[in-house]
């Protein structure tokens, strides 16, 4: 018998497209018995609705097993691939090329819990804990994200997810950037990664809110991963893991963004 489905399950056309890029199943071991999509959507449950893996529903293939397959695609970089693969669907489907030529960079400071692992306190937003800090494309898509602790200041932490995200896209050249990232960082990046970075500050006359152009774009993108319970804090012993619930989050979105395109082509 079926089982009831939940609002996190991947439907039918999400699945056509997301399970061709998938790991395959090793030739060698145990055979597994739980199906791939039966895993794909206990690992989204846990991203959307933020519990512990303890508490996954028992009608999920057992809680250890899809955390096993979290873990070993983790450790293997699955997240991340599917996240470039989709992002270049996306970008293609909006009628851009594959990669972009300019990107958005911020960061996020988030409290952390009693899980372990490194943190440290950010003096300017009063938070201890660690920074997302994240690399989009002009659609709000995430090129790369790198998480730290807290107390690195965003000019510092930037250098080394600038550095990955020149080796993954060497197309990139232009990178906008608020008034943190000001300074010695603007040359550095000239001259070690061959980008150019323009500072978008909001001006002391504007009284209130107002939607600074460009930076709107990567503001947008931490909203849609906070949609995400898991993202609510960061709850990971180990940072590979914090950014691997954010590359979970970006895949979901885009594969029902893509699933509501009939004209997308399947990979």
């Amino acid at each position: 018998m079926e089982r009831i489905t939940y609002p996190t399950d991947v439907s039918d056309r999400e699945w056509e497209i997301l399970k061709i890029l998938m790991p395959s199943t090793p030739e060698v071991g145990r055979p597994r018995e739980a199906p791939w999509r039966e895993i794909v959507n206990g690992i989204f449950y846990i991203t959307r609705a933020g519990c512990a893996w303890r508490l996954l529903p028992h009608d999920f293939p057992k809680w250890f097993t899809v955390y096993y397959y979290f873990r070993l695609w983790r450790k293997m970089g699955i997240w991340e691939k599917i996240n470039d693969e989709l992002r270049k669907t996306v970008r293609m489907a909006a009628g851009k090329k594959e990669d972009p030529t300019a990107a958005i960079i911020d960061s996020q400071s988030i409290k952390t819990t009693e899980a372990g692992g490194e943190k440290g306190f950010d003096a300017g937003k009063k938070i201890n804990g660690r920074k997302r800090h994240i690399i989009v494309d002009t659609n709000g898509m995430l090129l790369k994200v790198n998480v730290h602790p807290a107390d690195i200041q965003d000019r510092d932490g930037a250098k080394n997810l600038l550095k990955e995200a020149r080796e993954k896209l060497p197309t990139l050249s232009m990178i906008w950037a608020d008034g943190g990232y000001a300074g010695k960082l603007v040359e550095w990046s000239k001259s070690k990664v061959d980008m150019n970075i323009e500072i978008i500050k909001r001006t002391d006359k504007i009284k209130g809110f107002k939607v600074l152009s460009r930076r709107w774009v990567v503001e947008r993108t931490f909203g849609w991963l906070g949609k995400n319970r898991r993202l609510s804090k960061d709850y990971e012993r180990v940072n590979q893991t914090s950014e691997s619930f954010i590359y979970l989050g970006m895949t979901r979105l885009m594969i029902r963004r893509l699933a509501l395109n009939p004209s997308v082509a399947v990979f």
